[in-house]
């Protein structure tokens, strides 16, 4: 096992300067960042040329490139245009941000998977014909309807929630949790469903039974571990893209998070911020990667790591 997370650690690396690469490049090629500090009107030359050769632009691609690896690796990411550190920005952000995938991913595990065991072990009846349409929908609806619906329902109406997040504890973040992790849960209970009725035929379940285990434990200890595998994997490549995606949902409830961070970075093309939050996210993506190939040998005793 040992072994295993070093060689992992080890591909890790060339895949986290691939991927920064083109995040930089991508980022850096998107527009003038100087026009946009300008405001307006255009720079005028001696002010531009200023405020590049202060920001590091105005040397070669490759070469800022170098330099901002050489300054993550000691826990520099740079300093957004107004001069805060992008670190401060993540200090603030990043707290949230991880607060609010955690009650999302709950969510998914407690909702999702319960109801694709539930409706997994009665295929077919009208139990799984419901939770199937229900699913169908909350997949077609966008998610900043459902965002503006539940705030102007529970929020507005009824009063029930504030439709604003102000210090983004847990209890003020059930709703917008929910609605991030709304489309996901769909695909964590469909997914369920369908490897629960997959591995309910297989011989080892069979075997279990005929043996005369109780039907809970035939359904905790044998069905449900081999056929989490697949949930597990979308799950967890599915908590990097929670973070990075909720830029709708902290929007919509007014969360300062990695969202609201990386929109205001884009829209203001400040370019640090930008490639610095999606920096941090691309190590969220690896990390959480690596850690479920590790949960694969909890899951099935069959899978070792050499």
């Amino acid at each position: 096992m040992g072994r295993y997370v070093v060689r992992r650690l080890l591909q890790m690396i060339p895949v986290f300067v691939g991927a920064t690469l083109l995040i930089f490049l991508m980022v850096n090629v998107m527009g003038d960042p100087v026009a946009g500090l300008c405001g307006e009107r255009a720079c005028d030359p001696a002010t531009a040329a200023q405020l590049k050769k202060e920001f590091g632009l105005d040397k070669p691609l490759w070469q800022q490139y170098l330099t901002y690896m050489g300054n993550v690796f000691t826990g520099d990411f740079g300093t957004a245009f107004n001069g805060q550190p992008v670190t401060e920005l993540m200090g603030s952000a990043f707290p949230v941000t991880i607060r609010l995938t955690i009650v999302a991913v709950l969510f998914e595990i407690v909702i999702g998977i319960t109801l694709g065991v539930l409706t997994g072990l009665r295929r077919g009846r009208p139990v799984d014909t419901g939770v199937l349409l229900a699913t169908l929908v909350v997949i077609s609806v966008p998610t900043f309807v459902t965002g503006l619906l539940l705030q102007l329902l529970l929020g507005i109406r009824w009063g029930w929630i504030r439709p604003s997040v102000r210090t983004g504890s847990f209890d003020e973040l059930i709703v917008p949790g929910l609605v991030l992790a709304s489309v996901s849960l769909a695909y964590v209970t469909r997914l369920t469903r369908t490897s629960i009725a997959e591995n309910r035929r297989s011989d080892y379940v069979r075997t279990a039974v005929a043996k005369g285990l109780p039907h809970r434990r035939v359904v905790t200890r044998h069905l449900l571990r081999n056929s989490l595998i697949p949930v597990v994997t979308f799950i967890g490549t599915d908590i990097g893209a929670l973070m990075g995606g909720a830029i709708v949902t902290e929007r919509i409830f007014n969360i300062h998070g990695v969202g609201y961070q990386l929109y205001q970075g884009i829209l203001r093309q400040n370019t640090q911020t930008v490639v610095g939050f999606v920096t941090v996210l691309v190590l969220v993506f690896l990390v959480a990667n690596l850690l479920v190939d590790l949960l694969y040998a909890v899951l099935d005793p069959r899978i070792r790591y050499a």
